[in-house]
């Protein structure tokens, strides 16, 4: 390689792995596998060895890769956050066993010892304690300086928030969620159609750095400590020492550190936690080697980013071949039909593998998979199993082309992939895939607020068979709800009054009970305000409803494909024959005198509700926005008022008082 392509290839590979660390540490979104990133860096470390003239402090091959997130108190750290040196060979380990030896000759020391602990797959905290008692904890950042996050770390059971011993004392440690844990989030986010988590690491890191502490709170967090940052008035000899002593103060240690008397002991510690690595009830990425003398590591010292006294040894993921033995759909509960791998059982990385998501059709067709294939997987982030690639030269001709489904697998109602969308979803409203959360959203309070109709309630009608589809709410019984509680004959009668009072409600409201996709509780009240009733809505032709303000195509071409489907016929006969009302209640105004104009409202007001004033504008022809824009005619301003006040004085907007508003709608 010649200098000029050296350094064209250095400066790509700075620009790589910079964006890559920002997604990975910033962003807690990782786009490739850690081993990807990994030998990137090992290319970038190796042409700035061979090519000294290019390196450069700015590399993150010198620095700590992480940013303070906005939003956060920045905390200095008294001792750095240092990262580690990675090795991914047996024989890279054994050299740095032989500098750590030659260094120990020049110093007149006989014997090095090591611990070999397991490299936990987590987002590493500084824990500080004051005469015992834990006042701050913080990010490891960019290892210099780091996020304030003591009120997240308090949520996290296994951080005590006072130890035996009233010292001075800050403690090293790594935030995890175990495996199990991870597996269950993900699996709840994917039922709830929600991105998933790339891995656990990423799920921890961007669990701990929320700025709000409720949601923290609510994610699976665990923590090991590993490390004495700094403490008062105790001092130790070694680094096992250290950990026995943080075991008694009540911290949750590390529960894999293995002392080892030389180099052979290492190597086989090393053997060992990589075939214990899969029945580990916590995510791990390699096995930390530390010198154990503390008194050495002085003399060994660090560089700006990584100590001189340990290396991480990367475990390589572990991949197999395995057959595709067909490709299954199935329905999520917002009607999301997702691919499903169905593969030849293999056991990779200690566990039984015979099945994998698929995620998408542009998924498949980007690794042109193939019923029969054989094909490549591994686990990512050894949690989650994902097919790699396919062999294409086993390949025997007779593999068969899958397409997605043109109807719901489930309910046969059209399955359509709408534009800039990934998905592919079932449009029947009655689904049985769909069915539990359709009648959530039913009954919900800015849709038909069946007050008492709640979630657990729905879900024991189902599996008593007392509901099989919506119609079915306004056929229970007064004995069929009592049943359902014990001494429950004032729930029964209040639900029941509630389901009955839910038959007068306004027809937007029952347009958004109906969840027509991309139309919003907004969009249903013009509708029901244009239309009148249901019945001349359903007939309405795409050309007519695209014309209307706030509806366009995307939301018409939804409307028109909701009213053809046969299971939105057969729910709307139902529903006329159990009294429901189809027709807008609201008086038809004549008076528009606010077409064509947003109003946007913040603060508090105090004769009226912001929602009663939103009536009001959208009522006279107006339109009511969330956010400040050019395209903002009026900003109704009350008490308290915030940032949307100052966007609107720094755009030049309108800004209106409640009595000025007032004057308005005489």
């Amino acid at each position: 390689m010649t200098k000029k392509q050296a350094k064209e290839r250095i400066e790509y590979l700075r620009k790589t792995v910079e964006y890559h660390a920002k997604k990975y540490y910033d962003e807690d979104k990782p786009e490739i596998s850690d081993f990807e990133y990994d030998m990137l860096m090992v290319e970038l470390r190796n042409l700035e060895k061979d090519f000294p003239e290019f390196s450069s402090t700015e590399s993150l091959t010198q620095k700590v890769g992480g940013h303070v997130k906005e939003g956060f108190e920045k905390v200095e750290h008294e001792v750095p956050l240092q990262s580690l040196q990675d090795v991914f060979s047996i024989e890279e380990v054994e050299d740095f066993d032989t500098r750590i030896q030659e260094k120990a000759k020049e110093n007149g020391i006989e014997k090095v010892q090591y611990v070999v602990e397991t490299k936990i797959d987590g987002l590493s905290a500084a824990i500080e304690y004051k005469n015992g008692v834990f006042v701050r904890g913080a990010t490891r950042g960019n290892g210099l300086v780091g996020e304030d996050v003591t009120n997240n770390l308090k949520t996290i059971k296994t951080i005590p928030k006072e130890i035996k011993e009233k010292i001075d004392i800050t403690v090293r440690g790594e935030v995890f969620i175990s495996k199990k844990d991870f597996e269950k989030m993900n699996q709840e986010r994917e039922e709830n159609e929600e991105e998933l988590f790339a891995n656990a690491r990423n799920a921890a890191a961007g669990s701990l750095r929320q700025l709000d502490s409720k949601i923290t709170a609510q994610r699976p967090l665990d923590i090991y400590i590993f490390n004495v940052q700094k403490i008062d008035g105790k001092e130790f000899n070694s680094h096992f020492e250290e950990l026995e002593f943080l075991a008694e103060q009540g911290f949750n240690v590390n529960p894999v550190r293995i002392p080892c008397k030389n180099i052979e002991e290492v190597k086989k510690a090393i053997k060992d936690i990589g075939e214990m690595r899969e029945n580990l009830t916590f995510g791990i990425d390699g096995a930390v080697v530390k010198v154990d003398d503390l008194k050495f590591r002085e003399i060994l010292g660090t560089t700006s980013k990584t100590p001189r006294w340990a290396v991480a040894y990367k475990y390589p993921p572990e991949q197999k071949e395995t057959v595709l033995k067909d490709i299954i759909c199935q329905v999520g509960r917002t009607g999301v039909i997702t691919p499903m791998a169905i593969l030849e059982p293999v056991v990779v990385a200690g566990s039984k593998i015979s099945k994998t998501t698929l995620h998408n059709e542009d998924f498949i067709k980007e690794k042109d998979l193939r019923i029969g294939d054989t094909v490549v997987i591994q686990k990512a982030g050894d949690v989650i199993p994902e097919i790699v690639k396919v062999v294409t030269e086993k390949r025997t001709g007779k593999e068969v082309v899958f397409e997605m489904p043109k109807v719901c697998p489930v309910c046969g109602a059209e399955a359509i992939r709408e534009e800039e969308e990934a998905a592919i979803r079932c449009t029947g409203i009655e689904c049985p895939a769909k069915l539990y959360r359709n009648l959530v959203h039913f009954v919900s309070r800015e849709a038909m607020n069946i007050d008492g109709l709640g979630e657990n309630i729905i879900n024991e009608l189902l599996e008593r068979g007392l509901i099989s589809n919506i119609e079915d709410i306004y056929t229970l019984t007064f004995d069929d709800v009592a049943s359902l509680k014990k001494n429950g004959t004032k729930f029964a009668q209040n639900l029941i009054d509630s389901i009955n009072e839910s038959k007068q409600n306004d027809l937007y409201r029952l347009l958004t009970a109906f969840g027509i996709r991309h139309v919003g509780a907004k969009a249903c009240k013009v509708l029901a305000r244009k239309y009148r009733n249901l019945d001349t809505l359903s007939n309405a032709t795409f050309e007519e409803l695209s014309k209307i303000n706030d509806i366009g195509d995307v939301m018409a071409n939804s409307i028109r494909e909701f009213f053809m489907q046969e299971q939105t016929k057969k729910l709307i006969e139902e529903l006329k024959v159990a009294g429901v009302n189809m027709e807008c209640l609201e008086e038809q105004s004549e008076d528009n005198r606010f077409e064509g104009k947003t109003f946007v409202l913040t603060g508090s007001l105090d004769t009226m509700t912001r929602k009663e004033a939103e009536d009001i504008i959208e009522k006279l022809g107006g339109k009511t926005s969330s956010s400040v824009s050019k395209k903002t005619d009026f900003v109704l301003a009350g008490e308290e008022a915030g940032s949307k006040l100052t966007k609107a004085q720094e755009l030049g907007v309108a800004i209106i008082s409640e009595d000025e508003f007032k004057e308005m709608i005489l």
